[in-house]
This record gives C-alpha cells, sequence and structure tokens, in this order.
C-alpha cells in the first residue's frame, strides 16, 4: 500500500503563543468540555431545571471527573512515574483513564444534585449526548500525541506512526488502524442517537444515560481488542475491555430497574398527563 493513502501523522502536538506552550491535546479537550456544558446548561433548561445550577455541577463533575481519570491511569503505572514523580501532574502529555473519569464524574454529579435538590432524571437526559460529542472532539488529541492507536493494518485509512512513537512488538511496522478516529466517529453517531431517542419520548426520563454507557461500553470493548496501549491482559482482554463488559452489563441492568421503577412512563407520558391536569383545573375553576 502506499503511504500517500494513509494518514499521516500529525506536524507536531502543539504550539507556542510567546512563553505560553499550547498543547494540542489540552487544547481539544478543553473545546470538546466547553461544548457538552453548554449543551448540558441548554437541554437541563429545555427540560426544566435550573441552568445555573447545571453550570455549577458540571464545573464539579468536570474537576473531580479529570481527577478520577488521571487517578484511575496512574495508578497500575506508578513504576512509570518512580524517576519523575511530577509527572503524575503532567496531563498535557496525555494519560487519562475515562472510565474512571466518568466514574468519579457520575458520583460527583448525583452527589451534587441530590444535595441541591436538581432534577436527577432531567440532569441525566440532558447530560447524555454530551459525553460522546466531548469524548469526539477529545479523542483527535490521542492522535496529535500518536497514542492509543491500534495493531497494525494496510487499510487505506490506516495511520502513519513517527518510527519513534512505535510501541516496542510493532516497531517494524509503519501504518496503524486509527482507533481514535473509530472511536470518534462512533460517539458522534451515538450522540445523534441518544438525541434521536430524546425526541421520540420513548424512554423514562433520567434512561438516556443508560444508554450512553451501553452504546459507549460496546464500541469500547471492540476497540480494545484493537489497542496497543495496555501490556496487561487476562484471558486475552485488557482491563479496560473487562471494565467494558462490566459497564454494559451494569447499565443494561440499571435500564431495566430504572425503568420498572418508573413503570414505563416516558417524557412523552409525563408531558400528556401534565396537559390534561392543566386542563381538568381549568375548566374545573369557577366562572368569574
Amino acid at each position: 500500500m502506499s503511504l500517500l493513502a494513509a494518514i499521516p501523522p500529525p506536524p507536531g502536538n502543539g504550539f507556542e503563543i510567546g512563553p505560553l506552550d499550547i498543547r494540542f491535546y489540552g487544547l481539544l479537550i478543553a473545546t470538546g468540555v466547553l461544548i457538552a456544558i453548554t449543551m448540558t446548561r441548554r437541554r437541563y433548561a429545555a427540560l426544566g431545571g435550573d441552568p445555573d445550577l447545571a453550570d455549577r455541577i458540571a464545573f464539579r463533575v468536570v474537576l473531580l471527573g479529570f481527577v478520577g481519570a488521571r487517578i484511575a491511569y496512574v495508578l497500575p503505572r506508578l513504576d512509570d512515574f518512580a524517576d519523575r514523580p511530577l509527572a503524575v501532574f503532567a496531563i498535557w502529555e496525555g494519560g487519562i483513564a475515562l472510565f474512571g473519569g466518568l466514574t468519579a464524574a457520575v458520583l460527583t454529579g448525583v452527589w451534587f444534585l441530590r444535595r441541591r435538590q436538581g432534577d436527577l432524571p432531567a440532569f441525566a437526559d440532558a447530560v447524555a449526548p454530551a459525553i460522546p460529542i466531548a469524548q469526539a472532539i477529545g479523542r483527535w488529541g490521542n492522535y496529535f500525541n500518536q497514542e492509543l492507536y491500534g495493531t497494525p493494518t494496510d487499510l487505506p485509512w490506516a495511520l502513519q506512526v513517527d518510527e519513534g512513537r512505535r510501541v516496542a512488538p510493532y516497531q517494524d511496522f509503519a501504518t496503524f488502524h486509527p482507533t481514535f478516529l473509530y472511536e470518534s466517529l462512533w460517539n458522534l453517531s451515538l450522540a445523534g442517537f441518544l438525541i434521536w431517542l430524546d425526541r421520540r419520548g420513548i424512554l423514562p426520563r433520567g434512561a438516556l444515560l443508560f444508554v450512553y454507557f451501553i452504546g459507549y461500553a460496546v464500541a469500547r470493548f471492540a476497540l480494545e481488542l484493537l489497542r496497543t496501549d495496555t501490556t496487561f491482559r487476562f484471558l486475552g482482554l485488557s482491563r479496560n475491555g473487562w471494565f467494558s463488559l462490566a459497564v454494559v452489563a451494569g447499565a443494561i441492568i440499571g435500564l431495566i430497574v430504572w425503568t420498572r421503577r418508573l413503570g414505563g412512563t416516558t417524557d412523552a407520558d409525563e408531558s400528556s398527563a401534565r396537559n390534561e391536569s392543566e386542563a381538568s383545573t381549568d375548566s374545573a375553576e369557577p366562572a368569574p
């Protein structure tokens, strides 16, 4: 295969503005986060929630989500930071574990929403499609860092990786599966599907987040079969592969329990019930 048909490596991983060293990795993640927060705020307001509360919750969710993601990445790799412990904080170099971030973010969001008496189901529906959009944008940071690519391939859309960035078993190969691109496209499709589901009104309030977890974890499991960034394998699967299976199972159970708890009542049903109640109240009022 001609290398001209492959995706070329990035020209660099950042740029400088005066004394500032701007990394594309951090810039893309920040862009994705800002878009997700804006989208969540608008959707939460449209569902009857307080947009200012959404902003406050989102700030805490993002902050503690990043902390959880970094901790989950560092803990299995402590030996890599033995010679330079301060690199633990160098997130701009890459290295966040998404499942760790999602776990911390969900726990943080639930806790603060309950404390502030927010509408948890509405917030879950509001944030569900925003998360994969942020992921779709942020995954391009892996391209600029030349990391988290897949196994060698000669497909026309294969990714060229510089020799110094190739993992040990594949140093003699030049092109690899662009798993960042696969995940980015999947996440965009998943976001579109979630928005479509939401507009159809066929799920109970708050259930959209469970569908996101199922959709993302299924794709992540498949991508873990291609990715080459982990040396740990148990029965052929990486940590994230096993975690993906656990998330799929947990989200399916959660969706079933949540649906039964609400008696299968959908957003459309609740809206219709509210309209009927308002109409009944208006008709019962005495004429002036």
